[in-house]
């Protein structure tokens, strides 16, 4: 293991997010808010410790694979423990438990919250509330990335520990070029974003934060009553905005590259649009009788399927209200999931397909044992690595599911909530059913709950691996 290496990229990480703590700076000084030093006192202190940390040059800057994966994981707990300070300080989440619960819920665009007066918070808290997820939603590394070189071309292993899904790819021969392109598509819908809703009456603070949010998939409201309060057009923005965050970026690097006709290649994102339109149709009309019109209620039920599928969690309304039907598909929708290289949670539909494909072909094995059958996605067969990697994904995913339930069970709430708790924290979505629906929060549970549901959000956001890894006592062998 290469510390150094691993060192110096927590110290990059460090620096950066004193930098990204300017935000609320800014922002509490133009509403003339004391709280606002809290935040540039921690960014210093982060900035300065950061620079410290990356004074000696690494003597062999490379990359691989242990030193990817953990260099991640660290990262984004290092992000979470220095994030969550000036909450504490500032005396707006006095438990520094809760604080932590809150940073990384952002970070990991989970959404889930302990607060149950969000509108109580001060406009400084609010904006680094929500510019987490925006950080969080591309990933803080492919960020840095963006901007430093870091080790080379062997960076690679860090953005395949980062970025969602079953593989990673360059989309162009360079790693940082890639991370360019990645965050200049990213902050390209998010002022799109940002523009429309101003344009269509909502104020510039609220345009902000909710466009993090939403381009994020976080999921964080500045209102108790997450987006019920604005109006209907200003709804329809915000679904359809986040149903275009679910989407795999490589679609819009097509669209940037005007290879249009690859874009109706991708399998995925078929599969992803098919999902939306039907599932969102069958809730409308099935919760067509608790709203005045059929309109009102295909807003509503497209709002909450592109929110969940999405793993925004925002909310128009208490679908916990809706009927059993309703919220069983919302509930599927959650380990659904967004595609793979956006910036939603989730299984991933990519990894529902090829287990989808990978099925039939079983079967036909049992039967055909010397059958030579290829699983294909996009006309381009699957490698056996990819197909392996995806059952191990599985298992590790429902036996993580499985004992977190049994763990946080403890505080004897009831099954709806506690596995809807686990299911919303582990796919980065924030509201569940019951206890934790959307009308509810998090902080009814006890301090060891939430360190298991934080382990979920991180675990949930790096996809499983990076995080587990460091459990492993082989890993810290010096090599």
């Amino acid at each position: 293991m290469k510390y150094s290496t691993i060192g110096y990229i927590l110290g990059q990480v460090l620096k950066f997010e004193g930098i990204f703590m300017l935000l609320p700076f800014l922002t509490g000084m133009i509403y003339h808010e004391n709280e606002a030093y809290s935040y540039l006192i921690i960014g210093i202190i982060c900035f300065v410790l950061g620079c410290l940390i990356t004074l000696k040059k690494v003597k062999h800057p490379q990359i691989f694979n242990r030193e990817g994966f953990v260099a991640v994981a660290l990262s984004w707990i290092v992000l979470s423990i220095f994030g969550a300070i000036p909450f504490v300080i500032t005396g707006e989440i006095p438990s520094y438990v809760d604080a932590l619960f809150e940073t990384i819920s952002g970070f990991t665009t989970t959404g889930a919250s302990i607060l149950s007066n969000v509108e109580a918070l001060t406009h400084t808290s609010l904006m680094w509330r929500s510019f987490t997820h925006w950080v969080g939603g591309m990933g803080v590394l492919v960020f840095i990335m963006s901007f430093l070189p870091l080790m080379g071309g062997s960076t690679i292993n860090l953005m395949k520990a980062e970025s969602p899904g079953p593989s990673v790819s360059r989309l162009v021969p360079h790693v940082k070029d890639t991370a360019k392109i990645l965050y200049r598509i990213y902050l390209v819908i998010t002022i799109i974003e940002i523009v429309l809703l101003c344009i269509f009456g909502m104020p510039m603070f609220d345009s902000l934060t909710l466009t993090f949010g939403t381009v994020g998939t976080g999921g964080f409201g500045i209102h108790n009553d997450s987006i019920a309060g604005y109006s209907p057009v200003l709804q329809n923005i915000i679904t359809v905005f986040m149903i275009l965050s679910g989407v795999n970026y490589v679609a819009y690097f097509y669209i940037m590259t005007k290879q249009l006709k690859e874009i109706f290649k991708v399998e995925e994102i078929r599969v992803y649009f098919g999902i939306i339109l039907g599932a969102g149709t069958f809730i409308a009309l099935n919760i067509r009788s608790l709203y005045g019109s059929l309109g009102e209620a295909f807003r509503h039920a497209f709002f909450q399927v592109g929110s969940i599928i999405t793993t925004c969690g925002y909310a128009t309304t208490d679908f916990d209200l809706w009927p059993e039907t309703s919220k069983m598909i919302l509930v599927l929708l959650m380990f659904i999931g967004a595609c793979a290289g956006s910036t939603g949670g989730g299984f991933k539909i990519s990894r529902l397909l090829i287990l989808c494909k990978a099925i039939p072909k079983q079967l036909s094995l049992v039967i055909h044992p010397r059958e030579v059958k290829v699983i294909r996605m996009d006309g381009k067969p699957i490698d056996h690595n990819t197909l392996r990697s995806t059952n191990v994904y599985l298992a590790i995913y429902f036996f993580i599911l499985l004992v977190s339930t049994l763990l946080i069970s403890v505080d004897n709430f009831n099954l709806t909530t506690n596995f809807t708790a686990v299911a919303s924290t582990l796919n980065n979505i924030g509201p569940g059913l019951d206890g934790v629906g959307p009308t509810r929060n998090f902080g009814m549970y006890s301090d060891f709950s939430k360190f298991v549901l934080m382990f979920d959000m991180l675990a949930g956001r790096l996809e499983l691996y990076p995080l587990l890894i460091l459990f492993m006592p082989s890993l810290w062998r010096r090599k």
